[in-house]
């Protein structure tokens, strides 16, 4: 206890409470552990001695050759999906067949009229807005205009009769008179030629015998549906003769075009 720093005093009273047995006994037993590793030491020595010294294996090159004879395998097999890749690829980004354009439609052969220029004007007579009958002879001394038209106050109709109003005064002046012609009735002629201050008259064709003998009833389509009615058409008649016709005809200008023809007679 006096290696330690302990007295008797002390130590007694260390002893009194187990104390001092129990270091002693942790004492003798790391003296004892270290006594045991030093002869462990000494004897993995003795047998490191003893033993024979070995060579490290060398690795065989030929796990090498089939390592590398294996990448190329690898390649083929990856080359080959890749190309099984981009087939279907391309069979599934392959553009649709075109169609094969179809055929253009016949066009419809142009109509064969009856009535051309240079023939002779067909008799006609009916009832007129002047509240006197019409017929072919009543301007034959002078050149006429006769326009026919689909119906009373629609658009096209109406703005066709303001464009002949409009140089009528020229008409006039050239020896021409202008009629109109529809299958409406007198009344609703006499409140058209009043709404639209019209300076000439207006020809009823109830039962369509003028517009028949003018050849002007034609097959007509609207909204997909098939009908007979009056194709505008406009007539410059002298002498009983059929001098310039318009069928089908565009009403922009054509009140302009007709007064020239009316001129160059």
């Amino acid at each position: 206890f006096r290696f330690i720093g302990i007295g008797q005093g002390r130590a007694a009273w260390l002893h009194r409470f187990a104390i001092i047995p129990k270091l002693t006994q942790r004492f003798n037993e790391r003296n004892a552990f270290r006594a045991d590793a030093k002869t462990n030491r000494g004897s993995m020595a003795k047998l490191k001695a003893k033993a024979p010294a070995t060579t490290p294996v060398k690795k065989t090159t030929t796990t090498k050759k089939t390592a590398t004879t294996a990448k190329p395998v690898a390649k083929k097999t990856t080359s080959s999906k890749a190309a099984a890749v981009k087939k279907s690829t391309a069979t599934a980004k392959a553009p649709p067949a075109k169609k094969t354009a179809a055929a253009p439609k016949a066009k419809k052969s142009e109509v064969a009229y009856k009535l051309n220029v240079g023939d002779k004007v067909p008799n006609f007579t009916g009832a007129s807005t002047s509240g006197s009958s019409l017929d072919h002879a009543t301007h034959s001394k002078k050149a006429l205009v006769l326009y026919f038209y689909p119906k009373d106050n629609t658009p096209g109709c109406t703005l066709e009769g303001q464009d002949f109003r409009k140089l009528y005064k020229q008409f006039k002046a050239a020896g021409c008179e202008i009629v109109g012609v529809s299958q409406d009735s007198i009344a609703s002629h006499s409140r058209f030629k009043s709404k639209c201050d019209f300076p000439f008259e207006l020809l009823s064709d109830e039962n369509g015998s003028v517009c028949k003998a003018f050849d002007v009833i034609q097959t007509k389509s609207m909204y997909g549906r098939d009908f007979e009615g009056i194709e505008r058409s406009t007539f410059l008649i002298k002498n009983g003769v059929i001098k310039n016709e318009w069928r089908k005809v565009k009403v922009n200008g054509h009140a302009a075009e007709v007064l020239n023809a009316v001129k160059a007679l």
